[in-house]
């Protein structure tokens, strides 16, 4: 009896193990549509898109994720850990954008700071300049950014690269084919005549062709836009009216209302047991304009006075970054003298650009070069 049951029970078995591997069930594989990395500094995931708030996992700026699927605006993505979640796709950076960010934060290292700069808000960073571009990284009030450049960029809708792979599905398929045999109705009746007048029927009526001009003459909504190097050595664009210069207020009240675009400590003086910082600095009017500076002005703190008073001032002028401090030889008579001085590109009335280097000793400022430039010696556009 013993000898005759094993093989009842060993089929037993076979079939409780059959009948749970037809029980599993198998998840399809998933598609990866392309690749991506995040751009926001900190990232959100909704869990689903039913989800009316991000409920999800965490991601980091840079993070490397696989989109496996897409509703219109939102992907879903998966990390290497395997961690999942819808995004919005605006939210994501391709490999050639990130390599654009870090060649952009080389070129900003690269280049003179005109002043440190804060904000009152938080503020966006972006990856190009334009309101729509990702941002992956948000300044925060009391946070000291650098500003290297200045940029005027139009309002534009933003083109956000493709991330999926081309759907291939549609090209693959087979063409239709008509079945010749199949019964047709009969043939359509020929089209009718065009009336006589048809050409003069067919001319854009003259109010429309003016309505059309006046909107192709009009100059599209630009925003002015500053390149900022931040503390952890990345650099991005942000909207030049959103910062504020940490320049010391009781120099700043003299602004007259203009933006301070940039600004340089030239000096200090003791007044008592307080030292006072002389500065130059440079200003624009409101609103938006193609270069970068419209007055410059140099001042010196007054020990006797106790105030700061303007030595030297240049207005309605047209300059253009970069601004630079260095000492200058200076001829007085046989004597050399190494004074302090700085140098700006300004546009004059011939529509060239000239470099033109000051000297100054406190009050006195003199001009000591005026060099044109040329295409090709210009500034770069960042």
């Amino acid at each position: 009896m013993h000898l005759r049951g094993r093989p009842c029970k060993v089929l037993s078995v076979y079939l409780v193990l059959l009948l749970a591997g037809c029980g599993v069930s198998r998840q399809p594989k998933e598609q990866v549509l392309g690749i991506a990395y995040v751009g926001p500094a900190v990232l959100r995931l909704r869990r689903d898109l039913t989800s009316k708030v991000p409920d999800g996992d965490t991601l980091r700026h840079g993070e490397r994720v696989e989109i496996i699927g897409r509703r219109r605006i939102f992907v879903k993505v998966r990390t290497a850990s395997g961690i999942r979640g819808w995004t919005q796709l605006r939210s994501l950076l391709s490999e050639q954008q990130m390599q654009e960010l870090s060649r952009l934060a080389e070129r900003a290292a690269a280049m003179p700071s005109h002043g440190a700069a804060t904000v009152y808000e938080p503020l966006n960073v972006h990856t190009e300049p334009n309101r729509q571009a990702p941002t992956f990284h948000q300044i925060q009030p009391g946070e000291h950014v650098q500003l290297v450049a200045r940029r005027l960029a139009p309002r534009v809708p933003y083109q956000n690269p493709t991330l999926l792979r081309q759907d291939r599905t549609a090209e693959s398929r087979p063409a239709l084919s008509r079945n010749p045999d199949k019964h047709q109705g009969p043939p359509p009746p020929p089209a009718p005549k065009p009336p006589a007048n048809w050409l003069e029927l067919s001319r854009t009526p003259p109010e429309v062709l003016a309505a059309r001009a006046a909107r192709q003459a009009k100059s599209p909504a630009v925003d002015t836009w500053a390149l900022v190097r931040l503390n952890n050595g990345r650099a991005g664009w942000v909207l030049a009216r959103m910062l504020r210069m940490e320049i010391p207020d009781e120099v700043a009240q003299y602004s007259e209302g203009h933006a301070i675009t940039s600004y340089f400590s030239v000096g200090q003086v003791r007044d008592g047991d307080q030292i006072k910082h002389n500065w130059l600095w440079t200003t624009l009017a409101p609103g938006d304009h193609p270069y970068d500076f419209d007055s410059f002005r140099y001042f010196v703190w007054n020990p006797r006075r106790h105030r700061y008073e303007t030595a030297y001032i240049e207005r309605n002028l047209k300059g253009y970054f970069p601004v630079s401090i260095h000492p200058i030889e200076v001829n007085l008579g046989r004597k050399q003298q190494v004074w302090p001085g700085f140098s700006v590109i300004v546009e004059e009335a011939d529509g060239l650009r000239y470099r033109k280097t000051y000297a100054y000793q406190v009050y006195l400022v003199r001009l000591i070069a005026k060099t044109p430039l040329s295409p090709a010696a210009q500034p770069p556009t960042p």
